[in-house]
């Protein structure tokens, strides 16, 4: 059994997991293999979701984490921090809607939105576990 202070490296395992899925989708769909795309897309929103509902948790019971580090690692950090939030925000509809018109056949519509969310999300996924990283590894290395 996890406890809740083991999950921000589930957080992290999950963001990474839908990083790769994210490239191997994007991968498929430009060489054609449009079955493949649409699982491993999927697949990202399942883990995708499994995230949020961990990271809900996680910050429910525990609150909020600040970062120790000092000087410029603090910087570097609350920047990354700031455009990972931003855009965090904004997945969830991005994603919702992208799905949405993927499974509604509207694949013009889909295109067009997808171009967006594919890199969207994509940031978020990484920087997620890079802010795992420097939060929960770094942060007492710098200042």
């Amino acid at each position: 059994m996890l406890s809740f202070h083991q999950l921000p490296t589930v957080n992290a395992a999950l963001n990474a997991t839908s990083a790769v899925l994210l490239a191997l989708g994007y991968r498929c769909v430009r060489r054609g293999r449009i079955r493949a795309h649409r699982a491993l897309m999927l697949a990202a929103v399942c883990v995708s979701t499994l995230f949020l509902v961990s990271y809900l948790t996680y910050h429910y019971r525990v609150g909020t984490v600040r970062f120790p580090g000092s000087g410029w690692l603090r910087v570097v950090y609350l920047s990354i921090l700031a455009t990972h939030t931003l855009l965090a925000a904004c997945v969830p509809v991005l994603v919702i809607v992208t799905l949405w018109r993927a499974l509604s056949a509207r694949f013009d519509r889909h295109r067009r939105i997808a171009r967006w969310t594919l890199p969207v999300w994509m940031y978020v996924s990484v920087t997620g576990v890079v802010i795992y990283w420097m939060l929960y590894h770094l942060a007492g290395a710098g200042g």
